[in-house]
């Protein structure tokens, strides 16, 4: 577990408070101020947010500027695609302790909940339009942040970020592969001069009440809270320094930041008492108590009159067997030390230096590195098919009949599921670590041409420890021989220690040290990316349009990147676990042109014309081909209150280096892999006068179509098996890779209107239609995948083709056949979808004596978010609905909406913001075969999830010019999250609900500061 700091945190966030008078003595100007994109002043809404990039502020007193989605440095870029910005100070309103509290708000981001979510690796990543993170670019200051697998964002502090921008389309031809469905920019304050100490704390305040959990979890012997409670700490502290010397023409700056979070357990909310779950459709709610296990040992004999009934040992110390069920000392409660909010411990550090080597040239270099260490807490479960001896001497004699010690037999074979006591449980613990740096040289070359000659190296580096049973020692300590008082191992094994498996209550922490280990598996991807960047002004040289102002603009560059991935592990962790070391690598090599071309300007009926295009070719050394993208976008706006833009792109990208071994590694299972008994065997019919059989499930016409004679349909030998068959085995033969991972191909275009209309000064409205298709998608499928789309289809080619007989027809061959197996694997299969309309708005009203009213507001309308499994499948949409495959969780409508009033002096400012999450609807009530749906929508309770409203109030106090002071509460109402069963099918949560999209632990109330030295 975590130390628990937050008590020295909140004496600290006392004490700075404490200090206040001395600090107001000093200054009487504004600190800060509590603004969001666009609320400066009526020119800075236009500049940055009003049209979602249309002009970036300079990043570095030299004159460097971040524009996000093109490389062309120039005043007054116009974006032809959309960009929405967010910025420090709708940052700072928030209080946000890691980069996915920014990113979860905004309707164009998918969410992503690492923190509460139990089996997180402590890595956050950032998926667009819910296409995939390998779909998504991240960039911090134009530069890639990493490689693709094992990027952490986390490495950037919310402390430290200038403004973060997203950039919804593709990109490839600017940026290179990865960006299908977007760029998000991450842009940092660099150029800082003084000493500053910023400081945010902040806890759940939440009131617990009954749910319909609840009832349930007490009926089961689990407790339910009720009443209020704070918990949940989290801490982020950033001290930040920089110095200018030689007259400015070398700037120094650095800084240190520190995060921490408490743990809060899914015990700790009333909607998590237990795992709800909901067996059949339409019927009752119970507690899941699925994968089985007890506190007082659960029993299952094997062998005997009662082989199959289910017995725990009764609590009262009588050794005597009571049958498993429901009930306080009896099941255990699976989930009851899975964490809520995760407990973890981060620290940053970095610096970013810069050095003018002329006038018009600048040397410059940053770095970046952090640890972070979180956990996973797992039940201590001691599992598996034991023999017992009937002369054990912890066994009763009540207990020996029970088990089937009768007539003379020496031993017995018993299931054992017993759980060594819940606050016993062990963690898997990840330490991440990882390293950042970039240098190069930038400036310009007379009037016309700038250039950036740099390079970026990124390091991701984890060590993930689980903890794991080691075999053969559980049978060796349930062998007890010796005496109740005096009991040994009978093997003799080293350091054995004894198991009473026949008493409630066992939690010896000597026994589960001795049954239990640990081994550690080591995972280091690298990115080493060199590019060269020329941009240039032909205007300077007369290659100007005769109607335009402003000259053609050009950029140029090439780029060298070579992405690794090793993967190595101990002695113990690949003896217990398996697997093999590995070492990926792929080299990519690319080159790009960028064109800006102002048509018409400041004319009658066209206040601006612009065509823009780009193109890129790629060679990956993965791939034989060569493959390129491009994109075309055209500005017009005949009025300086009207612009119209258009973007086509067409965006490509290689599989990742983890996904090409995915693909092409060979791994086979014969048999136990999956649960699939060939669907053209008979159906297994068990009774009471044995084993019969029945029809196959599949048509005669769909096992001709996975190369199956007709007659051979329905024998028997076709049986993978069942334990009655002759084959003997679990499931049918799995055979995972074998695949060619060829480039997968988006084509993205937005439509969009902004309106800067010039009588409503400050006032800014844009809507922006996109549309992205995605052939070849690039993806993991099961063998599922394969045998279901085959049986749905009807024998479509497309799908049975995973299916691959042996001659005699069978589905179960050794490891390292031809045949004889289903596929599944990383492949290229057909098309996704991501369709849909985006809104924004920010106004800004100068009250003048009464001070100012600033609004923003984004909001995002999903009308298609799905694909199509092969040509002759039905499209999917599943916008708003969730279940069945429809794992995006994507309601169709989502939106922000902040405002802010500053006063005069602007030293208070007070911002509201309202967030709204849509509905979501279980596929199965759709209405839609192609997502599962039925036409009678047979459903009639727990299938929808109502539409969420959040409120956040921040306000803010500059007191002083070197203090500011924060108080923010997020969820303010402390609205509960929707509660749904099963959700670990839905959201991989085991918390009842989706954290991923709702505010699930309530209200969030934070004390955030800065000091300025």
């Amino acid at each position: 577990m975590m130390p628990q700091h937050h008590v020295s945190l909140a004496a600290l966030a006392a004490a700075l408070l404490a200090a206040t008078p001395a600090l107001a003595q000093q200054a009487d100007a504004p600190a800060d101020t509590t603004q969001t994109a666009g609320q400066a002043t009526a020119e800075r809404a236009e500049a940055i947010a009003g049209e979602q990039g249309n002009q970036a502020p300079a990043a570095a007193s030299t004159g460097d500027v971040v524009v996000t989605g093109t490389r062309i440095q120039r005043p007054n870029v116009t974006s032809a695609a959309p960009i929405t910005s967010v910025t420090a100070q709708d940052i700072r309103a928030q209080a946000p302790v890691n980069v996915e509290d920014v990113l979860n708000r905004l309707p164009q981001i998918a969410p992503d909940s690492q923190q509460t979510y139990n089996d997180s690796d402590g890595r956050q990543r950032i998926k667009l339009r819910s296409l995939g993170f390998e779909r998504t670019l991240v960039l911090i200051d134009g530069k890639r942040l990493g490689t693709q697998n094992g990027q952490d964002v986390g490495i950037i502090p919310p402390s430290l970020l200038e403004r973060v921008d997203v950039l919804t389309g593709g990109a490839s031809s600017v940026y290179g592969s990865d960006a299908v469905a977007g760029v998000v920019n991450f842009v940092l304050k660099k150029d800082f001069e003084g000493l500053q100490l910023d400081a945010n704390y902040n806890f759940y305040n939440h009131k617990n009440k009954d749910t319909i959990v609840s009832p349930l979890a007490r009926a089961a012997g689990f407790s339910s809270p009720r009443g209020w409670t704070n918990d949940g700490g989290r801490a982020d502290v950033t001290l930040t320094a920089g110095k200018k010397l030689f007259d400015g023409a070398l700037r120094l700056s650095g800084f240190v930041n520190y995060r921490e979070t408490d743990e809060v357990g899914l015990t700790d909310r009333s909607n998590a008492g237990c795992y709800l779950t909901q067996l059949q459709a339409n019927g009752p709610l119970s507690c899941g108590l699925t994968p089985s296990s007890s506190t007082s040992g659960l029993i299952t004999p094997r062998a005997g009159a009662n082989a199959g009934a289910q017995y725990v040992n009764n609590p009262d110390g009588t050794r005597s067997f009571m049958p498993f069920a429901a009930g306080a000392g009896n099941a255990s409660n699976y989930f009851s030390g899975y964490a809520y909010q995760r407990p973890s411990e981060r620290v940053n550090a970095g610096g970013f230096a810069s050095l003018d080597l002329g006038p018009d040239a600048e040397l410059y270099t940053s770095g970046i590195w952090f640890r972070d260490k979180s956990f996973n807490n797992y039940p201590t479960i001691a599992s598996g098919t034991v023999n017992v001896s009937c002369g054990n001497p912890y066994l009763s004699a009540a207990q020996a009949g029970a088990i089937g010690c009768a007539g003379g037999v020496a031993s017995v074979p018993v299931d054992l599921r017993y759980r060594l006591g819940e606050g016993s449980d062990r963690p898997d613990t990840y330490i991440n670590t990882g390293l950042r740096l970039t240098g190069g040289v930038r400036g310009k070359v007379g009037d016309a041409w700038t250039y950036d000659v740099g390079g970026v190296y990124a390091r991701n580096h984890q060590d993930y420890t689980p903890s794991f049973g080691i075999p053969g020692r559980l049978q060796d300590a349930v062998s007890v021989g010796g005496t109740a008082a005096s009991p040994t191992c009978a093997s003799g094994a080293a350091g054995c220690v004894p198991f009473d498996i026949f008493s409630a209550g066992n939690s010896d922490p000597a026994l589960i040290n001795y049954l239990f280990g640990t081994g550690t598996s080591t995972t280091t991807g690298t990115l080493y990316d060199v590019q060269a960047n020329m941009t240039g002004d032909l205007g300077k040289y007369g290659i100007t349009s005769p109607l335009a102002e402003q000259g053609l603009a050009i950029a140029l560059g090439t780029e060298y990147r070579k992405d690794t991935l090793k993967s190595v592990a101990d002695a113990s962790y690949r003896g217990t676990l398996g697997g093999n070391d590995t070492y990926l690598s792929q080299d990519v090599w690319e080159s790009n042109i960028e064109v800006q071309a102002p048509l018409v300007e400041h004319k009658p009926f066209a206040e601006l014309v612009q065509l823009n295009g780009g193109f890129r070719v790629s060679k990956y050394s993965s791939n034989p081909s060569t493959f390129t993208t491009w994109k075309v976008e055209g500005i017009y706006a005949p009025i300086s209150d009207l612009t119209f833009r258009a973007s086509f792109n067409k965006a490509q990208r290689a599989p990742t280096v983890v996904e090409i071994r995915q693909a092409t590694n060979v791994e086979f299972a014969a048999g136990g892999s999956g649960t699939f008994n060939d669907f053209c065997a008979p159906t297994v019919i068990s009774g009471a006068n044995g084993v019969s059989y029945g029809a196959p499930v599949a048509s005669r016409e769909v096992c001709r179509a996975t190369g199956l004679s007709d007659a051979l349909y329905g024998s028997q030998t076709l049986l993978c098996g069942n334990g009655t068959t002759p084959n003997g085995t679990a499931a049918c033969s799995v055979r995972s890779g074998g695949f060619t991972a060829d480039p997968e191909t988006a084509y993205t275009q937005t439509y969009g209107l902004v309106v800067k209309p010039r009588f409503l000064r400050g006032f800014v409205f844009s809507v922006d239609r996109y549309r992205i298709k995605i052939n070849d998608s690039l993806g993991y499928n099961d063998y599922s995948y394969y045998t279901d789309g085959c049986l749905r289809s009807g024998g479509d080619q497309f799908f049975c083709q995973g299916i691959v007989r042996n001659a005699n027809g069978t589905l179960f061959s050794a490891a390292g056949s031809s045949t004889g197996f289903i596929r599944q694997g990383t492949t290229n299969y057909y098309t996704s979808l991501a369709r849909g309309w985006d809104f924004q708005a920010q106004y800004t009203l100068n009250l003048e004596t009464v001070g100012r009213f600033d609004m923003s507001f984004n909001g995002s309308l999903t009308t298609n978010a799905g694909g199509q499994d092969s040509p002759v499948q039905p499209k999917r949409n599943c916008a708003g609905y969730y279940g069945n495959g429809c794992g995006q969780l994507i309601p169709k409508w989502s939106h922000g909406l902040r405002g802010t009033y500053t006063t005069p002096d602007q030293k208070f400012g007070a911002s509201l913001n309202w967030r709204h999450v849509g509905s979501l609807t279980n596929a199965n009530n759709s209405g839609d075969e192609a997502i599962g749906g039925t036409p009678e929508r047979a459903l009639t309770d727990y299938y929808r999830v109502d539409p969420a409203d959040y409120f956040d109030l921040a306000l803010n106090f500059a007191v002083s010019k070197q203090f500011s002071l924060r108080l923010i509460a997020n969820n303010l109402l402390d609205k509960a999250a929707p509660i749904v069963p099963d959700s670990y099918n839905i959201s991989l949560a085991r918390s009842n609900t989706i954290p991923q999209r709702y505010d699930s632990l309530g209200r969030n109330i934070a004390i955030a500061t800065t000091i300025k030295f």
